[in-house]
């Protein structure tokens, strides 16, 4: 995964974690994440963005704290992140 570019976040609540490149194909990453109180956790989930397209994931994360959810994250590769990204549906 290529470095995030210096923008500001595409995705309300989210975190710009880097850029997936493959051929022509650019896909910027985000990493929400969301305290949930009942649970005394914190939860996180992914977000894809390119142009006016956006896909994201359902809750996948659910750590102790917002430093967990992201060390987490950082343990998926480009190649998982691609997997991920093609199984959320045909691209449009």
């Amino acid at each position: 995964m290529a470095e995030p570019s210096p923008q500001g976040s595409a995705i309300p609540g989210a975190q710009l974690m880097g850029e997936l490149l493959r051929g022509g194909a650019r896909w910027d990453v985000y990493l929400e994440t969301a305290l949930a109180p009942n649970l005394g956790a914190v939860r996180g989930r992914i977000h894809f963005a390119q142009a006016d397209r956006r896909r994201a994931t359902a809750w996948i994360f659910l750590e102790r704290t917002d430093h967990d959810v992201r060390e987490r994250f950082l343990d998926f590769s480009s190649l998982e992140l691609w997997s991920l990204l093609e199984s959320l549906g045909p691209q449009a």
